[in-house]
């Protein structure tokens, strides 16, 4: 454990150098990210602006759902957004061999090797939106809500990078996976809203097949206490063992299939 802890440090403090060295790379990152959110919570204040609640819910409550799905997605993207990069061209390239060289776990090694700091934007953003709607709500804080919160965090985030490892990981038996990857990581969005608005098949996909909706919407309504609160959150957990045991399995079989480049 020592050992990953030291690499990830090392490459963690590399990408820092040159972070500090392209520092308008990272506010205009940074200032893209608020720019879209913004948009998002303007789109909601203008639905709510024409009616009084959507089935139920009321401004403050979806604002607490959207900025709870921002937390995770912004964990996920500043710790393993390079894993795009093995649906998109590593496989075809044989660029994905420089992590098989090294004796560290391959996957520990590709998510180590790119710190995103775009990820700040989302993350900083959602806590906001979440402390905000929070107040406005008079949410109930009480040390083991806190405790909760934090476990969904992490399996909401578990849930991201999971889904992005298992679509990526499909790149090994067809070359190249990206297109899949957006469109599994696009139904994210659907998340961010409670997913009763939607018809039986998109509350089935998001609940079971790609379970986005225990990412967000689930433990977001259990802290507004419309939810079980410990139930769903050890739902959430549940799921995220699964989906990772899942997408990891994948991952570590395609490496079996990994033929390098040319091949």
């Amino acid at each position: 454990m020592r050992k990953y802890i030291r690499i990830y440090r090392l490459f963690f403090a590399q990408y820092l150098k040159g972070l500090m060295q392209s520092k308008v790379d990272f506010f205009m990152g940074f200032l893209a990210f608020f720019t879209n959110q913004a948009m998002g919570i303007l789109f909601l204040w203008v639905v709510f602006a024409q009616i009084p609640d959507l089935q139920g819910w009321g401004f403050n409550e979806m604002l607490f759902i959207y900025g709870f799905a921002q937390i995770p997605r912004g964990i996920d993207h500043m710790f393993t957004d390079l894993i795009w990069g093995l649906g998109q061209n590593m496989v075809i390239d044989g660029s994905f061999d420089r992590y098989l060289l090294r004796p560290i776990n391959p996957l520990f090694h590709l998510c180590a090797d790119r710190f995103q700091p775009d990820g700040i934007g989302e993350l900083v953003i959602g806590i906001i939106i979440l402390v905000v709607a929070a107040s406005n709500l008079n949410v109930t804080v009480t040390p083991v809500v806190v405790l909760m919160f934090f476990v969904a965090i992490i399996a909401g985030t578990v849930i991201y990078t999971s889904v992005k490892l298992f679509f990526a990981s499909l790149a090994f038996w067809i070359k190249q996976s990206l297109s899949l990857m957006n469109f599994a990581y696009r139904t994210a969005d659907f998340a961010k809203y409670p997913i009763g608005i939607y018809a039986a098949p998109i509350r089935f996909t998001l609940s079971f097949i790609i379970p986005f909706a225990y990412v967000a919407f689930f433990p977001a309504a259990a802290f507004l206490g419309r939810e079980p609160l410990f139930t769903t959150v050890g739902i959430s957990v549940l799921i995220a063992i699964i989906i990772w045991l899942i997408a990891y399995g994948t991952f570590k079989r395609g490496m079996g299939r990994y033929e390098s480049a040319g091949n």
